[in-house]
């Protein structure tokens, strides 16, 4: 195999492929080929898909979004690295599982098995989500609920430019299915590398969650790890500071791509 797998991005819910451009040409630029595909219903610029909510976005399903991975990591000869970001990152642990994924990394993952943190932040942002009293209707992200949930370690004008640059509406029915059978990973299996990182400041994933998350893994032949930023919120991946995560999820590819069991 290649010594450096082409790397697959995957964004979360409220984001599309242009939140990952700094980390693509950040890979890029240490040997690697890379590819941040869109979900179905969100290839463009956010602010057009704000403006324009693309049609039938509310049905789309966590089911939908697996099949979609699936078909296109099917298509590769060599199984690639993928990163996920919150629900990306779940997204990448059921590629793992898949058998389709030569190592992953979950950034502020959402987490498989219907765990949940008994935390404040964490509860009244799944509430909000899942309401079932909405329907289908999507998900409208404010510039106000990025700035507290999502942005909350920056400042209200730093989060209102990240908001216009990247945020988009979002499908409830993504967050909902996390607790049916589509949100399920037999945890007990061996895997591949995987790699969690938690934000200490996250209000929408609690790092705490996501650190029970890697420890719930079981094989103790295959290798799992957690570690934690400081200081840092939901918006990790694109806040300043964004390339010391970067770079420490670069030297934890280069260390462990080569133990991958046969």
């Amino acid at each position: 195999m290649n010594a450096n797998p082409k790397i697959i991005f995957i964004h979360g819910m409220f984001q599309n492929p242009k939140s990952w451009d700094t980390w693509t040409s950040f890979f890029q630029n240490t040997g690697f080929d890379t590819e941040a595909p869109p979900w179905p219903l969100h290839e463009g610029e956010p602010a057009d898909l704000r403006a324009n909510i693309p049609s039938g976005l509310g049905t789309l399903s966590l089911a939908d979004l697996h099949a979609h991975y699936r078909g296109l990591l099917s298509g590769y000869a060599e199984p690639p690295v993928v990163i996920g970001h919150s629900l990306g990152g779940l997204l990448a642990q059921k590629l793992l599982a898949d058998g389709l994924v030569r190592a992953a990394v979950g950034i502020a993952s959402v987490a498989p098995n219907r765990m949940l943190a008994l935390d404040w932040g964490f509860m009244r942002n799944s509430a909000s989500i899942t309401n079932p009293f909405a329907g289908d209707d999507p998900y409208e992200m404010t510039p106000e609920l990025f700035h507290r949930n999502f942005a909350n370690t920056l400042s209200e004008a730093e989060s209102n430019a990240a908001w216009r640059a990247y945020a988009v509406h979002e499908s409830r029915q993504v967050l909902r299915d996390i607790m049916g059978d589509e949100g399920q990973i037999d945890l007990t299996r061996p895997h591949n590398p995987l790699l969690l990182i938690g934000a200490e400041k996250d209000e929408i994933i609690p790092s705490s969650l996501v650190r029970r998350n890697a420890h719930a893994y079981e094989d103790k032949r295959s290798h799992h790890e957690y570690k934690e930023f400081t200081g840092r919120g939901h918006f990790i991946c694109g806040e300043p500071g964004w390339e010391e995560v970067a770079v420490s999820v670069s030297n934890w590819l280069e260390g462990h791509l080569s133990a991958i069991r046969a």
